[in-house]
């Protein structure tokens, strides 16, 4: 202000000279425009003060220990739109945020949505229960739930049949059928998710003759945008139908479906635990004469967890067995190792866990609750890991005899807290002679664990499967007789620390990628879709694109795919990728 008026007043008198002009113009000019740098470099130092400060606050300021920080995310803890909407698989491995979550609560309300979806080309991409680890059925755009389309419509008890909204969950369902008598043929390892969702991915549960959760179907009701509400069924357009099945949310929203049940009934469960090379020697026996087994490894020890399920006899009845341990005595070592392991990594532990919180209740906890806790005193410590698999196997010895309970309640795994996980599936011979290449698999992988010095927890879990008459399983086969088995490698994420998870996460897909370098291609394993992962590299996208593509019906699946929903609604970038037009490849 107080140079403004100067400027002024020596102007005034110059106004009468005839280069008065010219003059203002170059003696007046050097005083401004030197203090006006200076101005600017005044501020500009502050600016660069305050971010700095800013920065350096941001990248210190402690946070508590259960605080989803993340530091490439500057934003991440701004206050959120009300209407956006926060949706994330259960271990939170995949999140988005949306404002367009639509949760339609008929069929009508489903049809108008999808309808003007269509119209609008807006994506509404079919979402189950958000279990799939790969979060396959997210999208940033839009996402259609069926959560309060749940109810079952039919029970057929002579046929042995239900009709069922595909919003229902699987313990729900089988919750409903108890009362006829009825339940699933098989189950995945949990019950939480939407029977809509379990069937799209091509999920499984185990025994060499029960094939995947898809071939249960025998009827649907697809939603599509651009043919309206579709039947169909293996005698109304089968070849849609098998495509569909196992459609992973792409080819319409799933609304109804039919599926083939069984009679309820009790099973007993036998738990030991064998060695590989016993494994060898009875193994074409334990697929054949158990409906239901699985193989439970455990990383740097010869000690194989053996399940097996079968009916309870008619005519001998359940086993009387006593354990030798309580399931207290069973334990008790486990809790005795983190104890000590608290001391070792000392009041603090090695990534901020402390003492008094890990003596919290832990009487109280299960295996399962006390292995993430000793997981996360050093999750990346081989030597640490090697531990508690020791623990584990010593745990599961102990724990080997018999249960008694209904299939639904039996078949059920606890599979511990959040996790990566990575499940391959392949080609495992014939029911009545098996290749013996699903053991081959496991004791290659193993060594690559124990070469690559990969701090692999326990279990690796195989099961096995008959095969599936849906083109997109990863157990498609034209041959009832062929078997494939599944195995499945992960790596816990005991802690809500952003650091320890990320470096958790390079860890296991290094894991994750030396198996598919080492063992995919030779066994002609394919991953699961809940579980396959793009990668972010255009040449090894490309890589997976041209393998899916020798594996399964691509252009089929996209041409199904342009004429039932052309514009992609039901679509998200996951999908896309996978299954690229072919002009685009």
């Amino acid at each position: 202000m107080l140079r403004t008026l100067v400027l002024k007043r020596t102007l005034r008198p110059a106004h009468h000279h005839p280069h008065s002009r010219l003059l203002r113009r170059f003696s007046a000019s050097p005083e401004p425009a030197s203090s006006a740098d200076a101005e600017t470099r005044k501020y500009a130092g502050y600016a660069a003060l305050l971010l700095f400060c800013g920065g350096a606050t941001y990248y210190t300021f402690p946070l508590p220990d259960d605080a989803k920080h993340k530091k490439a995310q500057i934003f991440r803890y701004a206050p959120l739109p009300e209407d956006l909407h926060t949706v994330s698989n259960w271990s939170g491995t995949h999140e988005v945020q949306t404002r367009n979550f639509l949760q339609p609560e008929n069929e009508e309300q489903l049809e108008r949505a999808v309808r003007e979806a269509h119209e609008k080309r807006t994506r509404i991409r079919p979402v189950g229960s958000g279990l799939s680890p790969n979060g396959i059925g997210l999208s940033r755009v839009g996402m259609v739930n069926l959560a309060l389309m749940d109810g079952i419509l039919e029970v057929d008890k002579q046929r042995k049949t239900v009709r069922v909204q595909a919003g229902i969950r699987v313990q729900q369902l089988v919750d409903g059928l108890k009362d006829h008598g009825l339940t699933l043929q098989n189950f995945a390892s949990i019950r939480e998710q939407q029977i809509g969702g379990i069937i799209q991915v091509g999920a499984h549960g185990t025994g060499a003759r029960l094939p995947p959760i898809d071939e249960q179907v025998i009827a649907m009701k697809l939603v599509t945008p651009a043919k309206g509400t579709i039947e169909i069924s293996k005698h109304k357009d089968p070849e849609l139908f098998y495509l569909a099945r196992c459609g992973l949310g792409g080819l319409g929203v799933v609304a109804e479906v039919t599926l083939q049940c069984v009679d309820r009934q009790e099973l007993v469960e036998h738990t030991v635990v064998s060695t590989m090379n016993e494994i060898k020697k009875n193994h074409k026996k334990l697929l054949s004469e158990n409906k239901h087994v699985k193989y439970l490894y455990i990383p740097y020890t010869d000690s194989v967890v053996v399940v097996r399920c079968n009916p309870v006899s008619k005519w001998k009845g359940p086993p009387k067995f006593k354990p030798q341990y309580t399931k207290d005595e069973a334990i008790q070592h486990v809790r005795d190792l983190y104890r000590e392991s608290l001391q070792k990594y000392g009041t603090e532990g090695s990534r901020g866990k402390s003492a008094e919180d890990g003596e919290q209740n832990i009487d109280e906890l299960s295996f399962t609750e006390l292995r993430d806790k000793l997981i996360a005193l050093d999750p990346l410590n081989k030597n640490h890991i090697i531990s508690i698999n020791q623990a584990e196997a010593e745990f599961w010895q102990k724990s080997e005899g018999y249960r008694v309970g209904w299939s639904d309640e039996i078949l059920g795994f606890d599979c511990g807290g959040q996790q990566w996980v990575s499940e391959t599936c392949f080609p495992a011979g014939k029911l009545a002679n098996p290749s013996m290449k699903d053991l081959e698999y496991i004791e290659e992988l193993k060594k690559l664990i124990e070469k690559e010095e990969i701090p692999a927890p326990a279990p690796i879990e195989q099961r096995w499967t008959a095969s599936s008459r849906s083109p997109l399983s990863p157990a498609s086969s034209p041959s009832e007789d062929d078997i494939f088995s599944w195995v499945g490698i992960i790596m816990y994420l005991p802690t809500m620390d952003a650091r320890q998870r990320k470096d958790i996460t390079e860890e296991f897909f290094h894991y994750r990628h030396l198996t598919q370098a080492k063992l995919w291609d030779r066994y002609s394993a394919y991953e699961h879709w809940a579980k396959i992962e793009v990668p972010k590299d255009k040449e090894e996208l490309a890589a997976l694109q041209a393998r899916l593509r020798k594996r399964f019906p691509v252009d089929a699946y996209n041409k199904a795919r342009k004429e039932l929903d052309p514009n992609r609604i039901l679509s998200n970038n996951k999908l896309e990728k996978l299954f690229p037009q072919s002009d685009t490849i």
